[in-house]
């Protein structure tokens, strides 16, 4: 379930009620302009900016009739206005409206959601200095492999989330563009400066070249950027679920007092908001192949994007700005067991380091393939019996005659994982 409490924030962004009002705004602003070019009398502009409102309801109804929502809008607006109301949508067409306040959406719910994107960055690099020297065992191919540190996948984590910024911050600038030019976007019955003044008063830049709309590849840009940092979200969520397995139990999600876990088991713990992190970053990348579809359109426009569009910003913009909020409780709230992180550093009695053993064979003049099968024999010995890795190297007459024990001994010395930990945190633009 979503909570409603974590959305009104972004939610009323998509409102009826807010968008309505971009449209008036949008309205008035080509009025005033159309003012300055002589066009709308100053009485009538007076008029219109004074009287000028809507009824939602009011609207509904009316539209349920033309089956036009900017007509029924306008006709709604011209009702509390009056006669003075002909000025209001001059040379204008729908998509001039529908656009450009969909373009004032975008870049707000856009906005909601870097701010959260900022915080989660925040919360992972508070994780990333706290943890920067706890060794952990990496995993390739869901393998123990070399010795990494706690830090170092939090580190990786917010240099991603940093790149998600970068990305949404150009995405919501190449999607703040208005468009007020008319039929099939050659200005015919409008002088370019009204939509150079409206997309001016909105925050806006003016579309370079248009057709009826907006292009929607610029959409689909948009979309892109939300699906990719959902992705990524989606990545964080799969690891913690991994390093919440009974095997590893190395991470865990937050548990409050009071939740239950299964209504069968009660000592279960589950990873449930991890999951359903994962679970929602495939609808919004469903939807970024949705807004790609979009970009192919008839001629100077056809309709079928609108009611695709209808659905998939507003769903992806408030379900990204959702499993924001989740993660940022999660990694907050993230326990960190320590204990069960040693135990699993050691799980494989010392193969972690086989790799420190072929280089320092390697250095004492073996050839690689010589270096490789010694090492390797032994690790196979360990991986089968259980036996100590640093025991079999210590045994193995080959090895013993070409590392001292004192080299070998430090081979399995857990700590020098950390000697570019400082080197790849300050990539990182941790301190």
């Amino acid at each position: 379930m979503i909570e409603r409490y974590s959305l009104p924030e972004i939610s009323g962004i998509w409102s009826e009620e807010n968008r309505f009002s971009i449209w008036l705004k949008i309205e008035i602003f080509a009025s005033e302009a159309n003012n300055k070019l002589g066009i709308v009398p100053g009485t009538a502009l007076r008029k219109i900016k004074s009287r000028a409102k809507f009824n939602v309801k009011k609207i509904n109804e009316i539209e349920s009739v033309v089956k036009h929502d900017v007509i029924a809008f306008l006709t709604n607006v011209g009702s509390y206005v009056g006669p003075d109301s002909r000025y209001i949508h001059y040379g204008m067409t729908s998509s001039d409206v529908l656009d450009t306040a969909l373009s004032c959406q975008m870049k707000e719910a856009g906005e909601l959601i870097l701010k959260k994107l900022l915080v989660l960055k925040s919360s992972l690099a508070r994780k990333a200095k706290k943890y920067k020297f706890l060794p952990l065992v990496g995993r390739t191919h869901g393998v123990h492999a070399e010795a990494i540190t706690l830090g170092l996948k939090f580190a990786l984590w917010y240099d991603e989330i940093n790149r998600n910024i970068e990305r949404l911050k150009t995405a919501i600038k190449a999607a703040s563009v208005g468009k007020i030019s008319g039929a099939v976007g050659t200005y015919e019955h409008l002088n370019p400066f009204v939509e150079r003044y409206v997309c001016s008063k909105l925050g806006l830049k003016p579309a370079k070249v248009a057709t009826q709309i907006i292009q929607r590849d610029i959409h689909a840009e948009y979309m892109c950027a939300l699906a990719l940092a959902a992705g990524s979200l989606e990545k964080f969520a799969t690891e913690i679920r991994h390093q919440q397995k009974t095997e590893s139990l190395e991470l865990e999600e937050p548990f409050t007092k009071g939740q239950k876990g299964s209504s069968a088991m009660p000592h279960k713990k589950n990873p449930i908001i991890s999951e359903r992190i994962a679970g929602l970053a495939r609808i919004i990348r469903g939807n970024s192949i949705a807004a790609m579809e979009n970009i192919n359109l008839w001629h100077e426009r056809d309709i079928s994007h609108s009611s695709v569009e209808r659905m998939i910003l507003p769903d992806s913009t408030m379900l990204l700005y959702y499993m924001l909020v989740k993660m940022i409780e999660v990694i907050d709230g993230l326990v960190v067991n320590k204990d069960n992180i040693a135990k699993n550093l050691a799980r494989t009695h010392g193969l972690i380091y086989s790799q420190r053993a072929l280089l320092k064979l390697v250095e004492c003049g073996l050839t690689r393939e010589e270096a490789y099968k010694a090492v390797q024999d032994n690790a196979m010995w360990s991986w089968k019996t259980g036996q100590d890795f640093k025991e079999l190297l210590l045994e193995d007459k080959l090895i013993a005659s070409k590392i001292k024990k004192s080299d070998i001994e430090a081979i399995f010395d857990s700590k020098k994982v950390f000697k570019n930990v400082n080197y790849i945190f300050k990539n990182a633009g941790l301190k």
